[in-house]
């Protein structure tokens, strides 16, 4: 499983140089044809990581409910996103990562919720879970990298 969580975390620092190489308004830019924004795909990421992993394990998600509702699966952008919103989620794309490794490796993850995803897979455990969200941040990347070719 290091495997995965070392994919987990060279995922995240692509999706910080994002924050870090992107003003406020380009990070909120939702560019014509696109439901969303950069800003928008980095949070869903890390909301569906803790949904995937925590949730159908049984476990309590480190993010707020607010954060949760906002960037959940079905959501779309709402409106700009503030500096220090920005800061809060950059803050949670290496912690949520390392806490799941940690508690990964303390065996937390003892039960799991079977869940159907999007693309027909069915979720067994979290290792699978853990898995597959290595996938789906493949995709948010993929559109991050379009959204920016159409700011």
């Amino acid at each position: 499983m290091d495997w995965a969580f070392e994919i987990a975390l060279k995922n995240r620092k692509l999706l910080k140089n994002f924050i870090d190489n992107h003003s406020l308004e380009e990070l909120n830019k939702v560019p014509e044809g696109f439901s969303n924004n950069i800003i928008w795909n980095i949070a869903h990421t890390i909301v569906t990581q803790q949904l995937l992993v925590y949730k159908l394990s049984g476990l309590p998600s480190v993010l707020s409910d607010e954060m949760i509702e906002t960037y959940r699966k079905g959501t779309k952008t709402e409106g700009d996103v503030s500096q220090e919103e920005i800061d809060e989620i950059a803050g949670f794309l290496f912690s949520t990562i390392e806490k799941m490794r940690e508690d990964y490796n303390n065996n937390l993850f003892q039960k799991y919720t079977e869940y159907t995803v999007s693309t027909g897979s069915t979720l067994t455990n979290a290792e699978e879970a853990i898995h597959f969200n290595n996938f789906h941040e493949g995709i948010h990347l993929g559109y991050i990298l379009a959204l920016r070719k159409s700011l």
